[in-house]
């Protein structure tokens, strides 16, 4: 089992608004940006090839910043480039992370400084939501789906691990930038489920503001 010892304190980062990565998930991403084709290249050099997905502010904060402080860094496990040079990737992730200190102009991108601690438990196993009641959630999620106009592979969804199940969905329904920030940093399992069921709930009202994850 990997420990946070284990990780760097030190990654690129990469900020993209409403891209959610997860522990345990994996997100998959196109590289066009040329500064960001050259921290992939710069990323495979390294030994642990992390980098740090991170949701942009939606304004800058009181010191500055237009990162969120939380974001979750993913391996780099999977890479194809097209004949025009772009990369297609895939993440998968590790840990969360905070930032403590943003760490520019000695590349075309970001770095920053992190810490991994109060992280732990992103490097164990697979949570479990003992309070998961898969069949009400599984109508509240096809009403969600039918209003939204999605579509899924329900037995999939029915057989599904319940971490897969919440994280894939955290990471793939149509939220906003702050509510996916909220589903991020929710501290358990059963807080992030407890935050999907409010957001799909608030969607079938009609999108009223009353309860919304701040």
């Amino acid at each position: 089992m990997m420990r946070t010892t284990d990780l760097p304190p030190t990654i690129p980062v990469f900020p993209l608004p409403g891209a959610l990565l997860l522990p345990r998930a994996r997100l998959p991403l196109h590289i066009f940006e040329p500064r960001y084709l050259q921290m992939i290249d710069d990323c495979l050099k390294t030994e642990h090839r992390l980098i740090g997905m991170v949701q942009p502010r939606a304004q800058p904060a009181r010191d500055g910043r237009a990162l969120q402080t939380i974001g979750c860094a993913g391996r780099l496990t999977q890479l194809s480039e097209t004949e025009d040079g772009r990369y297609m990737i895939t993440l998968a992730g590790v840990s969360r992370y905070r930032i403590t200190r943003e760490i520019s102009g000695f590349a075309p991108y970001l770095k920053a400084d992190i810490s991994w601690d109060g992280f732990e438990r992103d490097l164990g196993k697979p949570e479990v939501d003992t309070g998961f009641d898969r069949s009400a959630f599984l109508d509240l999620l096809g009403r969600y789906f039918e209003s939204q106009h999605l579509s899924t592979d329900w037995d999939s969804l029915r057989d599904a691990e319940e971490e897969l199940l919440l994280n894939s969905l955290s990471m793939l329904c149509p939220f906003e930038q702050e509510e996916k920030q909220a589903l991020l940093e929710a501290p358990s399992l059963a807080t992030r489920r407890e935050t999907v069921v409010t957001l799909m709930e608030i969607a079938l009202r009609g999108g009223a503001a009353e309860g919304k994850p701040q």
